[in-house]
């Protein structure tokens, strides 16, 4: 039987997602307005994973963190450690690539102020398990933030406690090294509790971790 690893354009599981993504459609007919897929090359061994899909980020264009203030920091940085090659664009058209990387949410579908509900982590996470089983050469992920990776290790059958919280934290879970981020967020960098170099570290950590 075929794994699928990416929900269909018009995923019925979860009605409040549904719901919502019916009133962007109304309201924003031009937009992707369906789940997330994932962006990046599917020989990874880096999978960079967020929680969910930005209302007017990825929910507006159709790929991870493009679109919204977050996609500029994360893909400038991919590009200084290597991960990515090409030129960004806040719309999607552009040739922006992934080398050995691949970006994906937990709940592919945006949620309401962005916050989706437990119960729809856990109905979408078998597709975010079934993404780490087509990853077969898989050694790292990056966590963009605390509440992705609880969500994270909770779909990959795993206690949501395990490891520590916190910019940088790093431990071994489900056969992975994840290190966890701070999510890369207007307000994060805004405020300086992220910074460029911070954001960057992590990602030579990953490098460093890849051998190459």
């Amino acid at each position: 039987m075929r794994v699928i690893s990416e929900p269909p354009r018009d995923c019925p599981l979860c009605p409040r997602l549904v719901a919502y993504r019916e009133d962007n459609r109304r309201q924003n007919p031009d937009w992707w307005n369906g789940p997330a897929p994932s962006f990046g090359d599917p020989a990874a061994r880096l999978l960079i994973a967020g929680l969910a899909p930005g209302r007017t980020g990825a929910n507006r264009t159709g790929r991870p963190f493009t679109g919204d203030h977050a996609g500029w920091l994360l893909y400038d940085t991919l590009k200084k450690t290597g991960f990515a090659t090409g030129t960004y664009h806040p719309d999607g058209k552009d040739d922006l690539a992934l080398v050995d990387a691949m970006i994906t949410n937990v709940v592919r579908c945006a949620p309401p102020l962005n916050k989706p509900e437990t119960s729809e982590e856990k109905t979408c996470s078998p597709f975010f398990a079934n993404k780490l089983a087509e990853l077969t050469r898989l050694k790292v992920i990056v966590t963009l933030g605390d509440v992705s990776r609880r969500s994270v290790l909770r779909a990959m059958g795993l206690k949501a406690s395990l490891g520590q919280p916190g910019h940088g934290s790093q431990f071994e879970a489900g056969g992975y090294t994840i290190i966890n981020s701070y999510h890369c967020s207007r307000l994060n960098t805004n405020t300086g509790r992220l910074t460029a170099p911070m954001f960057e570290d992590i990602f030579l950590r990953a490098r460093a971790l890849l051998g190459s």
